[in-house]
């Protein structure tokens, strides 16, 4: 998992993790900071992730090639706060009205090949995928072929900065024709997560925010003030190791003990009322369910971040 400030050695474990090199290159890299290859094998050895790591590679059926004959595709500019903003913009070929609409937010890498390829994903899926580079304050991702030049520019940002440029992105999605403007969601990975977290935390509008391990995670008071629906995944990483196989063996049971308690009081209710009834209390307690959840409040479309975003420019009229 991505964290702001992390060690250079930390950094290239985390490149490796995501895939952005062999780990004889990760071993050849670490060992041009410890002095050594042993050195490097030694310091490694101290990582639990890498002894449990799996490097696996994306499912070929999941990838979308960038000719892929369905699919319109583009580089796009924008503009942002402080110049124009790079993206990556995908959409269906054929479009018949309007389509919701999902911002990508890249890892701390940038907008290399694989986040296009996420992007053309969600452009398959039947929505209008935009990756924005966050690194385009400093003249985009490929001014940087290095993954280690591409982390070292990503740490040269800030949250203010890249939360000004993903609401470039916003607004430059909001005004294509045929994007359903108030149907609008953003997905980030890693380090986007927690740019997916920022955008959840400021942007009430957003119709649903996806969070893959994304740090860092808002304070309780701010994670209350969320309207929109958010999906976090994350690791066992908070979880000691030594408490990993008790952690899974728990969870293992009590879903297993839930799923036994539930259907034996729907078989007691059953019994009681008649096999109808049971079922109709049981749909009407599901259909009930959404009304644990917090209700969306009515909020000005974006509020601004700084005082030199002007929020009212992202409001579309028709």
């Amino acid at each position: 998992m991505y964290t702001e400030n992390e060690g250079p050695i930390d950094g290239l474990v985390h490149l490796y993790v995501d895939g952005a090199f062999s780990r004889r290159e990760l071993i050849q890299r670490v060992a041009a900071h410890t002095g050594s290859v042993a050195a490097a094998i030694t310091v490694l050895a101290g990582y639990s992730l890498l002894n449990a790591q799996s490097i696996s590679t994306c499912n070929t059926d999941a990838s979308v090639p960038a000719d892929a004959p369905d699919l319109n595709v583009a580089d796009v500019e924008f503009p942002g706060e402080a110049g124009s903003i790079l993206g990556y913009l995908a959409s269906p070929k054929t479009i018949s009205g309007q389509l919701p609409a999902v911002i990508v937010i890249h890892e701390n890498r940038g907008l290399v090949d694989h986040i296009k390829d996420v992007t053309r994903r969600v452009a398959r899926a039947g929505y209008v995928g935009l990756g924005v580079d966050l690194l385009s304050r400093q003249g985009g991702t490929q001014q940087f072929t290095d993954p280690v030049q591409q982390m070292q520019a990503y740490a040269r940002t800030n949250p203010d900065e890249r939360y000004a440029d993903l609401v470039a992105g916003l607004t430059y999605l909001k005004f294509l024709e045929y994007v359903q403007y108030d149907h609008i969601a953003t997905v980030g990975f890693c380090a986007g997560g927690g740019n997916a977290w920022n955008l959840a935390v400021n942007l009430p509008e957003l119709r649903a925010v996806v969070v893959f391990y994304g740090t860092p995670i808002p304070p309780a008071d701010q994670l209350m003030q969320i309207n929109s629906p958010v999906l976090a995944t994350y690791r066992l990483e908070h979880t000691p190791s030594e408490r990993l196989a008790r952690t899974l063996s728990a969870w293992s049971i009590s879903s297993g003990a839930s799923i036994a308690i539930f259907s034996a009081l729907g078989g007691l209710l059953a019994d009681a009322t008649g096999p109808r009834t049971a079922l109709a209390v049981a749909g009407l307690l599901i259909l009930a369910s959404p009304l644990l959840l917090p209700r969306r409040r009515d909020a000005d479309p974006l509020p601004a971040r700084s005082p030199a975003f002007n929020a009212e420019s992202l409001v579309r009229t028709e």
